[in-house]
């Protein structure tokens, strides 16, 4: 079968094929302490220059693990493994740039805890405004070194994911971190690098795909820079890639996830839990020429001067539109599968660059790579599924949008990550009854079981109870059931103070143990923190004092 993509001009079609990838596995490997690596990438030098660590800072040591500890968790992780493996995802403000781990005691034992509970990594997230944050092309590792090094010590394996975007709604918030500031002068000069809507609205989130190619950011193009800062990752941490790194995941839009922001930077904040539309994001300069250069190729230049008219507002019932109402909307005309084919094209292509520079940025790298796809439900049960055709899906009561990006993933040998699945219609439909995010999954999972591609799990809010922790089981084995090997693993999201509440940790341990089928050791948490682990095979995880082990 072939999926139709296309250059600015016209459409064009291309054949793919599938390649799976396994998970490697972990070894021991240890840096430095206490190292700080500033790098400089340049056309003719991709060396790494090391310095030594700011001691002023305000990290604790840490350090004491002692060989019991080691002797007996690398004996269990030897065992453990047999389903399907956890990694919970770290605070956002773990790492930041000046090369500071914060809080690294705690996370130490943070770690050796979720060690203990069988987990088998965390997954670090490597912003683009934290590391490559001032100047371009001077990249600054120093926490993440820490980070690796620590999760050595500490049994864990490490997934990096690549966040080219910014986190938060703005500098109140206390998450917040920017795109690099360099990148924010070059979108003061010409604005139209930001996503735009009809309103003249911008997104600062992410740099529109529209000038992906385009040497708009001081000479490279943004899917160079992204590039760049890949490729000195691999080169700063190639010790460790296939050994203790081993997964990558590439950030391709908002919140790490393939698709279009849905609303200006203002309005993010618990957007998922409303009736929004979204807005199409097609009005920078960059984004229109495209447009544009598509409406002539097909002799209809009046289709190629913005976004469709009649779309609504961001909380306007999609059926009191013009364009999204299920019996004559717009949406299901020529014109609008024109428009339609067009937007969510754009995103393939933008999709497809990223993959394609990642696969040859990492091959022979043992590490597997993965891209998410957003969890975008809250229209799912209307017609036109609006919301999602506004994040870039053109996913409809007629025509499956996730497909062709399955497709493309396993083009690459990609995993596909996805969250939701936590999720219940049964809940969701008392705040927006024309919501389904089950429905949104299973379609999902079946594109990643069609297309044999690897797939990913992740939970969308980190309030679980016991039947949160029980559908999320019954959603992953609705992909792995019947498969004879599946490659299926979860993304816990995310460690922080209240995962270490006894009540939440008992279950979290459980949820780990039924989805890893794993045979952990016992191990108790003494009130200094230190992690004392015995021969006993029976898991008593759940009785660590956990509440000690992050502050």
């Amino acid at each position: 079968m072939a999926i139709a993509t296309f250059s600015p001009s016209f459409y064009c079609t291309r054949t793919e094929s599938g390649r799976l990838t396994r998970f490697s596995l972990v070894h021991s490997h240890k840096l430095p302490s206490r190292v700080r690596i500033v790098s400089r990438l340049n056309s003719s030098n991709n060396s790494v220059s090391p310095a030594d660590h700011n001691s002023n800072n305000n990290n604790d040591s840490g350090d004491s693990n002692s060989e019991e500890y080691e002797h007996h968790h690398r004996a269990f992780l030897r065992s453990r493994r047999k389903g399907s493996p956890v990694f919970v995802k770290l605070p956002e403000d773990t790492t930041w740039a000046g090369g500071i781990l914060k809080r690294k005691k705690a996370v130490t034992q943070s770690f050796k805890a979720l060690a203990a509970a069988g987990v088998e990594g965390v997954l670090m997230e490597v912003y683009w405004g934290v590391v490559e944050k001032d100047r371009p092309r001077i990249y600054d590792w120093g926490g993440y070194l820490d980070l690796v090094d620590l999760a050595s010590k500490c049994g864990l394996k490490i997934r990096a994911l690549f966040a080219f975007h910014g986190n938060g709604t703005g500098p109140g918030d206390r998450n917040w971190i920017s795109l690099p500031k360099w990148v924010l002068e070059e979108i003061d000069k010409d604005p139209d690098l930001a996503y735009t809507d009809r309103f003249g609205r911008r997104s600062m989130e992410y740099i529109s795909l529209g000038c992906d190619s385009l040497p708009v950011l001081q000479g490279r193009s943004p899917i160079q820079a992204y590039t760049d800062l890949m490729r000195n990752f691999r080169d700063t941490f190639r010790p460790f890639l296939g050994v203790i790194i081993t997964g990558i995941q590439v950030g391709m839009g908002p919140a790490g996830e393939l698709r279009y922001p849905l609303s200006p930077s203002q309005k993010l904040t618990r957007s998922w839990r409303t009736c929004e539309l979204g807005e199409f994001q097609c009005y920078d300069k960059y984004m229109l020429a495209s447009l544009n250069a598509c409406a002539r190729g097909i002799g209809r230049r009046e289709w190629g001067d913005g976004g469709p008219i009649g779309a609504g507002n961001l909380m306007q019932d999609a059926e009191k539109t013009e364009f999204f109402r299920s019996r004559d909307g717009s949406w299901n005309t020529e014109y609008g599968n024109f428009f339609l084919e067009w937007y969510s094209g754009m995103l393939l292509l933008h999709g497809e660059r990223l993959c394609r520079e990642a696969t040859t940025i990492f091959r022979g790298a043992r590490v597997d790579t993965s891209a998410k796809v957003g969890g975008i439900y809250w229209h799912y049960g209307t017609q036109s599924h609006p919301s999602e055709l506004t994040a870039g899906y053109y996913n409809t009561s007629t025509r499956d949008g996730y497909m062709p990006i399955a497709r493309m993933f396993a083009r690459y040998g990609f995993t596909m990550c996805c969250s939701c699945f936590e999720m219940r219609d049964v809940y969701e439909k008392h705040i927006n009854p024309h919501s389904s995010p089950e429905g949104f999954l299973r379609q999902l999972l079946l594109a990643a079981r069609i297309c044999e591609i690897p797939l990913e799990g992740e939970n969308f809010a980190t309030d679980l109870d016991d039947a949160a922790f029980q559908q999320m089981l019954k959603m992953s084995k609705y992909y792995s059931d019947g498969i004879q090997k599946p490659s299926f693993s979860f993304n816990f999201v995310r460690m922080d103070k209240s995962m270490f509440e006894y009540n939440n940790w008992v279950r979290f341990t459980h949820f780990v143990r039924q989805l890893s089928d794993a045979s952990s050791f016992r191990a108790k948490l003494d009130f200094r923190g230190n992690i004392r682990p015995s021969s006993s095979a029976t898991s008593d995880a759940t009785k660590v004092g956990v509440a000690f082990a992050y502050g």
